[in-house]
């Protein structure tokens, strides 16, 4: 049976009758803040802010919103004074800030359930960014919403649009990444050659919301520089490969790529004869490094970052672990280097004064409760011999810059996002205090560690681990 349809007038009457009984509603309850207007204080912690300065004890952090709005001695700010400020002692803890993991996997292929489960874990463990560095971005572009919003516990996810020559489109990932795609021509795994109009290509890839371009493989020289030219053009940043097969590192450097991945890559530079191909997996000849102190031509190829500001994405602790894994399981294929000459390259930079972020390109089992980016900062501090303090700035303020977010994350300082990690040991005494986390705050939205809920097998599908 229908209802029979009111009249226009008897439509506006009753919508004024509503409005005013809303509104005498709304007068007589207490305002409450929008959480883009709450206040909150973070009292009294030991702040290590992530730019190398020393710790600063008995700090207030002041946020509002998702934004932190001032830093200074307890008791010292004005805007504190505020009586809605909602007040979190934080006297006998430590303050860092969101932890980046800058080199991860989240969609090849996709498996929502599991990303969800390994984001979720990274979040819990005071990690509020990462960098994704080739996938299906079909599915990372939805995670990324998702994390954006709140919808999932999740770090922000800032990720990159493949560009690669068409030999490595037979790689089986890529059509585990492309499903429904032809390889090569989905915009977010694009084939380059001589022919490709790259305005064009970059353009594609910009419509996926990715922040920069992941020169991958198989490219030649004059068209890494191309690639890279045109995307900083087009307001994008160059994520590369270390080596892109056949184009040498001090190449890729020259050709302003942003961030350079894998340090183990970077020793192709002393190969009298460059690799043909990225699928030519043939390891590094170990012995044309120096015997001893450092290698010269490693010195030059680090002076190079260092004047065109390159940072490097070492993932060192991949190269590191596997190495070890060897011993014990011997029939398994080498990497590109062995775990001593990672750790040798990654020092060498260092010691030059190259930037270094701390990217993972793996994640741990279900069984592990901790982000993956531990073993990284780890692996900085144990092996390499990076201070804790500058090792806190690599996972931060370095990562948001190789994220290109440095201007809203990476260091607690007013203006910036409310990223930070709660502690209840101090990690400069010892890196692995960093598993004393007690909360982590992202974008002002507060994630206790007691509310962590563990990844499960089931989440991680096929992981044996």
């Amino acid at each position: 049976m229908h209802r029979r349809p009111r009249s226009a007038t008897s439509l506006v009457t009753a919508l004024l009758v509503a409005l005013c009984a809303s509104t005498a509603f709304a007068a007589n309850q207490p305002a409450k803040p929008s959480p883009a207007d709450a206040l909150t204080l973070y009292a009294g912690a030991t702040v290590i802010d992530g730019t190398g300065a020393a710790p600063r004890p008995d700090q207030d952090i002041l946020v509002r919103g998702e934004r932190i709005v001032a830093v200074g001695p307890h008791g010292s700010l004005a805007e504190a004074k505020d009586t809605a400020v909602k007040i979190v002692d934080l006297h006998g803890r430590y303050v860092i800030p969101g932890l980046v993991d800058s080199h991860v996997h989240l969609a090849t292929p996709p498996d929502a359930k599991r990303a969800q489960a390994i984001l979720r874990r990274n979040l819990y463990g005071g990690v509020t960014a990462v960098r994704d560095m080739a996938d299906d971005l079909r599915s990372v572009g939805e995670l990324a919403r998702q994390a954006r919003t709140g919808e999932i516990p999740s770090p922000d996810i800032y990720y990159a649009a493949v560009m690669a020559g068409p030999a490595f489109f037979a790689d089986p990932r890529v059509a585990a990444a492309s499903y429904g795609v032809t390889p090569g021509k989905s915009p977010w795994m694009q084939a380059i050659d001589e022919k490709t109009d790259l305005r064009e290509a970059v353009t594609l890839a910009r419509g996926t919301s990715a922040t920069a371009i992941k020169v991958y493989a198989d490219l030649p020289p004059d068209l890494v520089k191309a690639i890279t030219a045109e995307a900083h053009r087009q307001h994008m940043m160059v994520w590369a490969h270390s080596a892109v097969f056949p184009t040498r590192p001090a190449d890729v450097i020259d050709a302003g790529a942003d961030v350079v991945s894998h340090a183990c890559y970077q020793a192709y530079q002393l190969e009298p004869v460059m690799l043909k191909a990225y699928e030519d997996h043939t390891p590094f000849h170990e012995n044309l490094l120096a015997k001893d102190g450092d290698d010269p031509v490693m010195a030059g190829l680090y002076r190079d970052m260092l004047k065109h500001g390159t940072i490097l994405d070492a993932t060192g602790s991949l190269f590191a672990r596997y190495d070890a894994e060897r011993k014990a399981h011997p029939e398994r294929k080498p990497l590109r280097c062995t775990g001593p000459t990672t750790i040798r390259l990654v020092r060498q930079a260092w010691q030059a004064g190259v930037p270094i972020s701390t990217g993972t390109d793996s994640d741990p089992g279900f069984k592990d409760v901790w982000p993956s980016v531990y073993d990284e900062i780890a692996f900085l501090t144990h092996d390499v011999g990076i201070p804790p303090l500058q090792a806190i700035r690599s996972a931060t303020l370095i990562g948001a810059e190789a994220a290109g977010q440095q201007k809203d994350m990476g260091s607690i300082e007013p203006g910036k996002l409310a990223n930070f990690a709660v502690l209840s040991a101090d990690p400069l005494k010892d890196i692995g205090n960093l598993r004393s986390i007690r909360m982590t705050v992202k974008r002002g939205h507060v994630y206790p560690r007691a509310d962590y809920r563990p990844v499960t097998k089931e989440e991680m599908g096929n992981d044996d681990d």
